[in-house]
């Protein structure tokens, strides 16, 4: 049996998609049953289904972060802001 590498059509799938294939592999590995070759096939697509959540994954910690930096600056210019109008800490002391 060929080893399975990375596809264009992997590269395509949603994390969902990939979750879900995983789940399936992991599943026929616990109930055996199957070939040594067959098990290693599995365990190589397994690990290449993991790889592709993962990187889906990271995009998503990514996308979080900026978000959260954006956030995190806006805050500062408002405070900055609403301290320049009087309105902030500095205005209280």
């Amino acid at each position: 049996m060929a080893r399975m590498t990375e596809t264009d059509t992997d590269a395509a799938l949603s994390y969902e998609q990939a979750r879900d294939e995983l789940i399936d592999v992991v599943r026929r590995l616990e109930n055996g049953g199957i070939t040594l070759e067959e098990s290693l096939a599995l365990w190589e697509r397994g690990e290449e289904l993991a790889r592709i959540c993962e990187r889906w994954l990271q995009g998503a910690r990514e996308r979080l972060d900026a978000a959260l930096a954006g956030e995190d600056a806006e805050a500062v210019r408002a405070g900055a802001a609403s301290e320049a109008d009087g309105e902030g800490p500095a205005a209280a002391g």
